[in-house]
């Protein structure tokens, strides 16, 4: 009986625990990290970021197109050193979301 339980307990830990981990999702359908709009002018700094970044290469949050002006579609980063829209630290653990560089069809995975 204790076993059985146990084993119950267990499969519901790891049953809410992935459901958490899904609903988790980094960035929304609309191209959003908490409340951020992913698309604009991008500074980076190395403290106290708007958004830790890991650059990846498969299974990205958002696809992200470098431009050198207008900005306007998510996923399209124009790098500026000042009159950023947000800031980002580039990590290799612990990423607030994995982003991928592309060279066309930029935006939300």
């Amino acid at each position: 009986m204790r076993c059985r339980i146990a084993s119950l307990i267990c499969f519901v830990m790891v049953m809410l625990y992935g459901t958490v981990a899904m609903a988790a999702s980094t960035v929304n359908a609309d191209g959003y990290y908490k409340g951020i709009k992913l698309c604009g002018k991008v500074k980076i700094v190395e403290h106290f970021a708007d958004i830790k970044v890991k650059a990846v290469d498969s299974f990205p949050d958002l696809r992200v197109k470098v431009v050198s002006s207008f900005p306007d579609d998510i996923g399209e980063w124009q790098f500026v050193e000042y009159g950023e829209d947000f800031t980002v630290q580039f990590v290799e653990s612990f990423p607030d979301i994995k982003i991928k560089f592309v060279n066309s069809f930029p935006g939300v995975e």
